[in-house]
């Protein structure tokens, strides 16, 4: 069987959008990036839920049935690695305004997993205290929309390959997530994690683990959280639809321990990434 190419433009192979593409002109669009093991789209309902949501908050028109078929038959060839879908506004004149006329531009792009070290999971990982913080907009909090400059120049503050991640605060100094992560804070034997409703992307796998806890008996709790409980809390943990579950063990001097609980979230990550 022939290998699929790398990317695929409309349903079509190519590499190539018009240069008039809204979503290279305003970041006019939305992308998803799934994990495919033995050749299923993992947390694949999740994925369409929140471009849906995405998609409704931006008024873009998507095809949920085409583009999960789409999906799926990438996942099927793929067997093993990554697809990006980005879906934007597609080809325009200049302006804000959007067109009267909407035909938008999907982009697939398979590729292979990146190489973490199993360290992160196994023996945890530091973060790195970035200085960027997130704005609040909450017409757009949640949603995975194509503008991560505020994440682009987040990373962008470390080299040091010992920091695996790099916090994120808000412009009230709040933990809201990592640069490509939400966080998880065990707090008075219950989970917490950050409320997003002004800043901070809605992440797959924390709406699972979400779903999943509570049902194993440990609701978890979605509000604002300081720094301070940040630091106060007995276990802390980052995740993401493609890695899992990373323990956090160390912010700024500051160090956790390991536990059961985080141990336990971890187990329920690696049944739909593995």
């Amino acid at each position: 069987m022939a290998a699929l190419p790398r990317f695929l433009v409309n349903g079509l192979p190519g590499d190539r959008v018009s240069v008039t593409d809204r979503g290279l002109a305003y970041g006019d669009g939305l992308f998803e990036t799934i994990r495919v093991e033995q050749g299923r789209a993992g947390l694949l309902e999740q994925h369409l839920r929140r471009l849906a949501l995405g998609a409704s908050a931006l008024a873009l028109p998507v095809d949920l049935a085409q583009l999960r078929n789409e999906l799926e038959a990438a996942a099927a060839e793929l067997q093993r690695g990554l697809l990006k879908l980005t879906i934007t506004r597609g080809p325009a004149g200049r302006g804000y305004a959007i067109p009267a006329q909407v035909e938008p531009t999907r982009i697939l792009q398979l590729s292979s997993l990146p190489d973490y070290p199993a360290a992160n999971a196994a023996e945890g990982v530091r973060l790195f205290p970035c200085a960027t913080r997130l704005g609040h907009q909450p017409l757009l909090a949640g949603i995975k929309h194509l503008n991560r400059l505020e994440q682009v120049l987040a990373r962008s503050e470390w080299q040091d390959p010992s920091y695996a991640e790099g916090l994120l605060l808000d412009i009230h100094d709040r933990p809201i997530e990592c640069t490509m992560s939400n966080l998880f804070l065990r707090l008075d034997e219950r989970w917490v994690t950050p409320s997003l409703t002004l800043c901070g992307v809605r992440g797959v796998m924390r709406d699972y683990l979400m779903d999943r806890l509570a049902a194993e008996g440990e609701p978890v709790i979605e509000r604002p959280v300081s720094s301070d409980e940040l630091l106060m809390s007995a276990e802390v943990f980052c995740c993401n639809s493609v890695y899992g579950v990373w323990p956090v063990v160390e912010l700024a001097g500051h160090r956790w321990s390991i536990g059961v609980h985080t141990r336990q979230a971890q187990r329920l990550a690696e049944q739909v990434i593995s």
